[in-house]
């Protein structure tokens, strides 16, 4: 960062006045023709991809767990959705918000159970269990004839610009406040040394239960804004491979790192858009990334790192005093 945006950082306005011409932007992009279809599409998925990023990163990254389920979460925020719009409120002034706290709302509710029994045990049981998690979502989607079953379902795109950098935006402030919040101290303590922690009293399986549903929550939002901007959504659209392309950009940006999630999200996304004359070929790429990842950058590109712009304002005063 150079030395005027990190000054910049450090002011107290500046990120309010970033956050309020980002919304202003977005809402110049859906009102104006400054971009073209193509161009806000690939925009939006930059947002959705964020939030799934940055919501993941929380377990995966900040609290050093290993969830590979976070497709499933994804679905049912989407399927969850598609239904409200579709069936239950539809053509209603504020059927897009409902819909995404309906989705988010959904998926919180079915990782809470999830993270009761996937905390009962440790190690790499949360992989495997979140996968299960995974196949057993996709599966009963694919046998429930009221979401179309295998056909799946096609809601109307009501996804745009605003309420994509809406969500982004909570989630990041959400997300942020929780990991440098007192609770959030413990769940870096849990990545650190769980076992020490509990010697020290921190409530390590109440901050973990904690962590996974918000991350849950978020995953859910993910889906709903996916659900209503790519007006077609299946089972097969939540697999294992969906889960593996938000680990790329976990990874990739770098774990427990907000600032590395949104650089994931990013990248990852406009490498995808450049890959598409390869076809399938994008697949034999991405087990490709993950593992180079995981061998000559295992923290990724901004791994334990955050910029300025993230970090709260007593977080900033203690550099600065330091």
């Amino acid at each position: 960062m150079t030395p005027f945006l990190h000054a910049a950082a450090r002011c107290r306005w500046a990120l309010p006045a970033l956050v309020a011409l980002g919304f202003a932007f977005s809402l110049a992009c859906e009102f104006f023709p400054i971009f073209n279809d193509y161009t806000k599409v690939v925009l939006m998925t930059i947002g959705i991809n964020i939030i799934l990023c940055a919501s993941l990163n929380l377990v995966n990254g900040y609290m050093g767990e290993f969830s590979v389920g976070h497709a499933g979460f994804m679905s049912l925020g989407a399927y969850a959705s598609a239904v409200m719009v579709i069936k239950w409120l539809p053509s209603t002034p504020l059927e897009l918000p409902l819909a995404i706290l309906f989705g988010g709302s959904i998926a919180a509710i079915i990782g809470l159970p999830l993270a009761l029994i996937s905390f009962n045990t440790r190690g790499d049981y949360l992989a495997i269990i979140t996968l299960a998690f995974l196949m057993i979502v996709k599966s009963a989607f694919e046998n429930i004839g009221y979401v179309g079953g295998p056909r799946g379902m096609t809601p109307p795109v009501l996804t745009n610009m605003p309420w994509t950098f809406f969500w982004v935006v909570v989630t990041l402030w959400v997300i942020r406040n929780l990991v440098y919040s007192r609770f959030g101290r413990a769940i870096i303590a849990i990545r650190e040394d769980e076992i020490a922690a509990n010697a020290m009293g921190v409530r390590t399986r109440e901050a973990k239960i904690l962590a996974f549903v918000i991350s849950s929550f978020f995953g859910g939002v993910a889906g709903a804004l996916y659900a209503q901007l790519n007006f077609f959504i299946d089972p097969r659209s939540f697999d294992i491979v969906k889960s593996t392309e938000i680990l790329v950009m976990v990874y990739l940006g770098g774990i427990a790192s907000l600032s590395g999630s949104v650089l994931g999200a990013v990248i990852f996304t406009v490498l995808m858009q450049v890959l598409q004359p390869i076809g399938t070929w994008r697949m034999v790429v991405l087990p490709l990334i993950l593992v180079l990842l995981m061998l000559f950058r295992p923290r990724g590109i901004m791994g334990l790192r955050e910029l300025a712009w993230f970090l709260p304002w007593r977080e900033l005063k203690k550099e600065r005093g330091s």
